[in-house]
């Protein structure tokens, strides 16, 4: 089959594979739709993920498809049924998973390869993060699953509740999905951001007011020029040290701030230690997702709240793949793009 398969910096071929036999318990999933995402992009440009991905390997992570092979062992599951899978599954057994904390099991065990023909679903995946999609669910729409769990454990993170303000900072495909789920839950929603793509895709999920920052203006200097008052809660999802910095700026006394953007190995940042005492900040960070947050993304999914087309923007065969990876390296505000691995 022909997959894209990760050689180091930004290097990405498309290849034929092998498609290997199916292992006890396991499936075989043939891909509809797999979706970039920062993190791809982030693992291209750097070469490798510590934890994710080491080259050469197979690449990308989100998709939606048919089940097109099915082990006796994998039970309930069957050839033509419509499914999305998770990019990792917790192992249930370490103390983190038995503290109800499966975003930091010691044995998360990933999966890659979203960008090929189909893809072997381990069997622990498929015992924990794969889910059957209703009949009309659309597989771009169900592609979005995974980015939206890990928004979906923010939200959770942050409590919001109806009638907070809201600061995004950051209109990227997780900024934007904040943005929904926060007028979701009836907050006021503000974004700061780049890219006049994005910023008009944050006011039509309910921003009630975005700030350009595309001239490199310092965020808190720009947010506070325009804004009064401070924020309940503030979420940085672009992974700047520059930007954590300016989240803890725009809170309010008592409020919350969550580093939710990954900033890059071994970066720090400084911290005005008074504000936050005296201030009272609630400083927290979200990672990853859990099997239910996995499934609670789903039912958003389902009910019409996340749709791709407030997402998606563009469209490339695999083929195309290694350029279009290039473009958003140097640049490229697409939000999300669809990659269609079958010609």
């Amino acid at each position: 089959m022909r997959a894209a398969v990760l050689h180091g910096k930004e290097d990405v071929r498309i290849e034929r594979v092998p498609a290997r036999a199916l292992r006890a318990g396991e499936v075989r999933v043939a891909i509809e739709v797999a979706l970039t995402c920062g993190t791809d992009l982030k693992v291209f440009k750097r070469g490798y993920h510590a934890r994710m991905i080491v080259p050469p390997a197979v690449f990308g992570h989100e998709l939606a498809g048919v089940i097109s092979g099915v082990t006796s062992q994998a039970v309930g599951w069957r050839v033509g049924d419509r499914v999305v899978v998770a990019n990792s599954a917790p192992c249930g057994e370490c103390f983190y998973c038995r503290q109800n904390q499966e975003n930091l099991c010691d044995d998360l065990l990933f999966l890659n390869g979203a960008y090929a023909e189909s893809i072997v679903v381990p069997a622990r995946l498929v015992a924990k993060n794969l889910l059957r999609l209703k009949p009309a669910t659309d597989f771009r729409d169900a592609a979005l699953t995974e980015p939206l769990a890990c928004v979906v454990q923010g939200v959770e993170d942050c409590k919001l509740r109806a009638g907070q303000r809201v600061l995004i900072i950051g209109a990227g495909p997780i900024g934007l999905m904040f943005t929904a789920l926060a007028k979701e839950a009836g907050c006021e929603v503000k974004v700061v951001g780049r890219g006049e793509k994005r910023l008009a895709a944050a006011r039509k999920l309910g921003a009630k007011r975005v700030i350009d920052v595309s001239n490199g203006d310092d965020v808190a200097i720009a947010v506070k020029a325009v804004v009064a008052k401070l924020f309940d809660v503030v979420v940085e999802a672009v992974g700047k040290p520059e930007t954590w910095e300016a989240a803890v700026k725009l809170v309010r006394k008592g409020g919350v701030v969550n580093f939710f953007g990954g900033c890059p190995a071994g970066a720090s940042i400084t911290l005005d230690a008074g504000l936050i005492h005296y201030s009272n900040l609630r400083l927290l960070a979200s990672f990853h997702h859990t099997p239910r947050t996995i499934r609670r993304a789903l039912e958003l999914i389902e009910a019409g709240v996340i749709r791709a087309d407030d997402f998606v923007d563009g469209e490339v065969l695999l083929a195309n793949l290694p350029e279009l990876f290039k473009a958003m390296a140097k640049g490229n505000r697409a939000v999300k793009t669809v990659v269609r691995v079958r010609e």
